[in-house]
């Protein structure tokens, strides 16, 4: 791949290259195919779908984003410690790609200035963190796992959950709350991303360590998982309205309905009753369906009061 880095945008290099050869044992891949089940059954946490449809409670929110403060601190600081191990040096990218700082600005905008009084690392996320820090520490080369998972994640889709969570909660346009999800540094997150796979791609390591870094980067999708449920567990116990987006993700999208994940067309191809009840059910939810069944319902007993409410 051919990479250059020699064109300025005032906030960091652009990365430009053509498009890789990728090989099935270049580690990009073998990560990509090795994660692919549990990376599916992360998006599926009820969680996820629930903020992918643009359903937040602001609490859950805010929680949300001190679970990732701790998890990026700790995982940054194994970074700085160890930028220049040989198998983590070609990814060092702090400018483009550290997140720690965005997000204490973030828990600034929600907390407050004293906001480090007011939060504390949940049990989920001590376990993630113990484990980034173990690895860090003993076993540097699983960070790149951590760094996969996590920074290329939040590049693929992190434009379109700012957008949502913006919507959802009326953030101000000028994006305090969110600034976790900007990229400063990084002009073009496709490009960036490319560069990324293919330092990745040159590494050093046998099959052994390949197949090592995969089962890391499982574990990591685990411990996100984990803090996903938590966050669900929470969530039963907090008595808040549920923020509503109003518009289906795939409009945050540039209107491509394909990338959107809950697309009704891929769950009608699961089939038949299934779907038919959870259309109904997304309905009933949707405010504008609740209105449309009240006024029908209404309608037809004929309870004129109902209707005008």
């Amino acid at each position: 791949m051919e990479v250059n880095t020699s064109v300025s945008n005032g906030a960091g290099p652009v990365y430009e290259g053509k498009e890789d050869t990728l090989s099935p044992e270049d580690l990009s891949e073998v990560l990509a195919a090795g994660t692919k089940e549990v990376h599916e059954k992360a998006e599926n946490t009820q969680f996820v779908k629930d903020f992918l449809k643009g359903r937040i409670r602001k609490e859950l929110f805010k929680l949300g984003a001190v679970a990732l403060y701790y998890t990026y601190t700790a995982m940054e600081e194994e970074i700085e410690r160890n930028k220049d191990h040989p198998h983590f040096a070609p990814l060092y990218f702090p400018t483009e790609l550290h997140r720690h700082e965005a997000l204490a600005r973030d828990l600034e905008y929600f907390y407050g200035p004293d906001w480090q009084n007011q939060v504390s690392c949940s049990q989920a996320t001590r376990r993630y963190v113990d484990r980034i820090h173990e690895v860090g520490r003993k076993d540097p080369v699983l960070l790149v796992a951590h760094a996969y998972t996590r920074y290329m994640g939040d590049l693929s889709g992190g434009q379109v959950l700012k957008k949502v969570a913006q919507r959802a909660m009326k953030l101000p346009s000028t994006g305090e709350g969110l600034e976790f999800y900007q990229f400063e540094g990084i002009h073009s997150a496709k490009a960036f991303k490319q560069l990324y796979r293919s330092r990745m791609n040159e590494l050093e390591l046998d099959m052994e360590t390949k197949r090592r870094l995969v089962d890391e980067a499982v574990k990591a999708f685990q411990f996100n998982m984990e803090v996903f449920e938590e966050l669900e567990e929470i969530g039963k116990t907090i008595q808040e309205d549920v923020l509503d987006a109003g518009t289906p993700v795939h409009g945050a999208m540039g209107g491509d309905i394909n990338k959107c994940p809950y697309y009704a067309a891929k769950m009608a191809a699961s089939g038949g009753t299934a779907y038919a009840s959870q259309l109904a059910m997304a309905v009933l939810r949707h405010p504008t369906g609740q209105v449309l069944v009240a006024t029908w319902f209404a309608a037809l007993a004929g309870l004129v009061a109902w209707y005008l409410m």
